[in-house]
């Protein structure tokens, strides 16, 4: 079976599922590409509200291809460069994706694969699933943002042993440190996903566009600047439709059905 993205729809949420069974949801070029064009696709669509990456089967994703890359070792660097540079493009389009996306995840999530469920504005893990940044375990380094992920996420002395070390940690212990948002019952993270997805299809699409905008600025900017960013935002969000719905419904007692 070839390795593919799967995108199907599960009422306003666009899933996105990791289909590479045979080496465990090993991603690859083909991969990034396809989750560049989803998201774009996704962005210009008024019926996608929200978008879920998962696995197919009881993996989320083992990360990069060993194989391809004992292969690519024997090609120029320019290559494995291009193959980053397509990881990389994807990574970046789910972090400036104006919509809500949550990682399910199963089983383990490794190396770049751990990267991409960083990448996500929220993860949902089952109990048993392992996280690891598995690169110093065959002499590699990080890619997919993961370095800047997680030494923003965890003090440096456990994003340092997480990285140098490569070894696993649970599910658990990542939401007692505030990586992983919600812990289900295995084979339920899916599920619980879509639940979140559907309570964030309820809300008003531009005003969560605007909250994760200032999320992405917010470590680049100065404080004063961010302000005045976030009084601009507000100001654009009052005077947008949704704001009069939202109102208007709170102060009814009843739920807002937003454009």
């Amino acid at each position: 079976m070839p390795a593919e993205l799967k995108s199907t729809s599960r009422g306003r949420t666009m899933v996105l599922t990791i289909s590479n069974p045979e080496h465990r949801n090993a991603l690859g070029p083909e991969m990034y590409a396809a989750g560049v064009e989803a998201l774009s696709v996704a962005e210009s669509s008024p019926e996608v509200r929200s978008v879920v990456i998962t696995g197919e089967g009881p993996q989320f994703s083992a990360g990069g291809n060993l194989q391809r890359l004992q292969a690519n070792r024997e090609q120029a660097p320019e290559v494995q460069a291009q193959s980053i540079e397509g990881l990389h493009a994807w990574i970046e389009a789910i972090r400036t994706f104006p919509k809500p996306v949550i990682a399910a995840v199963e089983g383990a999530a490794a190396g770049a694969g751990f990267s991409l469920a960083l990448a996500c504005d929220l993860i949902v893990a089952a109990d048993d699933s392992v996280f690891a940044m598995a690169y110093s375990n065959i002499a590699l380094s990080p890619d997919g943002g993961a370095t800047w992920s997680l030494s923003r996420a965890l003090p440096r002395q456990l994003a340092g042993e997480l990285m140098l070390t490569g070894e696993r940690i649970g599910a658990r212990r990542l939401h007692e440190l505030g990586v992983v948002n919600r812990v289900t019952a295995a084979g339920g993270a899916l599920d619980e996903a879509l639940a979140l997805a559907e309570r964030l299809n309820e809300r008003a699409p531009n005003a969560l566009a605007s909250i994760k905008e200032l999320m992405n600025d917010a470590a680049a900017s100065q404080f004063t600047r961010h302000l005045a960013d976030e009084r601009d935002h507000f100001v654009r969000n009052l005077h947008h439709a949704n704001a009069g719905i939202g109102i208007a419904a709170f102060l009814a007692k009843q739920p807002p059905r937003y454009e």
